[in-house]
């Protein structure tokens, strides 16, 4: 147990230095214990959150990050974990401002100081196209794991068996993910259907893109020396899914509070885990251990990413959508326990 949570120590740090700094934050906005207590308690909650939605990625993560060279493992640990907690909690909602508001990224900073009603409705207003991008990302990642013929292991396997025989159909995952695109579009309001196309094609090639870019990077470092696998372009991999779990999170923060530095402080506290949790499945082996663990996965982030798509059109929680995940990792752990109970009975 002490070995397990000796992974979790800057995780634990940050905690305490963030939750600390939210403290000290809503006593600032409000110059009262209890703003400072509310700034406190919706930091945790963020934090909370975070981790529940994005347990998923720090698997993925880890099964990506087994076949990287041990100095690319540091640079994603290091560089990556900035590139996440502030690129895609600080920079990307900004960034967002500054498009759609048509304004220079200090007006945008001070706006989210200032006036965090209206930065939240700026936000709020690029919802769709978020959940588009995303949603067709996040899809063909799920999809392009299970069409797989080089899949050895089966969790579900009526379905799973199916879908790797399929794997011989060149292009099949894009057609159902076009499939689902149009689908939702012909239900969208016509006003809107031209924008959740745009940001669904985006998502779409810009994980065709990653995909190819990654095999050329890689492949001309495998051209230098034969221990080169997995560097920079599974690096840019896990930089973009990491970009596509975080909208999610980020963009339920909005829920919670409207305060940009405060939703930092809270995701930024919840990535430190992601990270303490990738690390531990990485140097523990925790995935090749529990052989189902990586199929739950990959499951939370099929149905993920239909949930995004649906949020185009309702409105579902967050709380909704991190249990479905924490449910499908759950099922896939206690699947996984018990397969090693019979190996060990036998």
């Amino acid at each position: 147990m002490s070995i397990a949570l000796s992974y979790f120590r800057w995780a634990f740090i940050v905690t305490a230095v963030g939750l600390a700094a939210a403290f000290w934050l809503g006593w600032g906005y409000s110059n009262s214990l209890g703003g400072a207590v509310s700034f406190f308690l919706i930091g945790l909650v963020l934090a909370v959150l975070e981790i529940s939605l994005s347990f998923d990625n720090a698997i993925v993560n880890a099964n990506k990050l087994k076949d990287m060279t041990p100095e690319w493992q540091r640079r994603f640990l290091t560089w990556g974990i900035l590139i996440a907690v502030f690129g895609m909690r600080v920079i990307f909602p900004l960034l967002i401002v500054v498009i759609a508001a048509s304004i220079g990224p200090i007006e945008a900073i001070r706006l989210a100081a200032l006036r965090p009603d209206e930065y939240a409705r700026i936000i709020g207003a690029s919802h769709l196209s978020i959940a588009a991008f995303g949603g067709s990302f996040l899809m063909m990642v799920a999809l392009n794991y299970f069409i797989d013929e080089g899949k050895e292991v089966d969790w579900i396997r009526s379905l799973e068996c199916q879908l790797r025989r399929c794997a011989s159909v060149r292009g099949l995952e894009i057609a159902l993910v076009l499939a689902v695109v149009m689908v939702f579009a012909s239900v969208l309001p016509a006003h809107q259907t031209g924008r959740f196309l745009f940001a669904a094609l985006a998502g779409l090639l810009t994980f065709l893109a990653v995909e190819v870019l990654g095999h050329v990077l890689d492949a001309r470092q495998a051209a230098m020396t034969a221990a080169a696998r997995g560097g920079l372009g599974a690096f840019l991999y896990l930089e973009v899914l990491d970009a596509s779990f975080s909208f999610d999170g980020v963009i339920g923060a909005f829920a919670l509070t409207h305060n940009l530095f405060l939703i930092a402080i809270g995701l930024g506290i919840g990535a430190m885990y992601v990270r303490s949790m990738t690390i531990m499945l990485v140097e523990r082996k925790t995935l090749a251990e529990f052989r189902y663990l990586e199929h739950g996965a990959f499951y939370s982030i099929l149905v993920l990413s239909v949930i995004m798509f649906a949020q185009t059109l309702w409105h579902i929680h967050e709380m909704i959508t991190g249990l479905l995940g924490a449910g499908f990792i759950g099922l896939a752990l206690f699947s996984s326990i018990r397969h090693n109970r019979r190996q060990d009975a036998t």
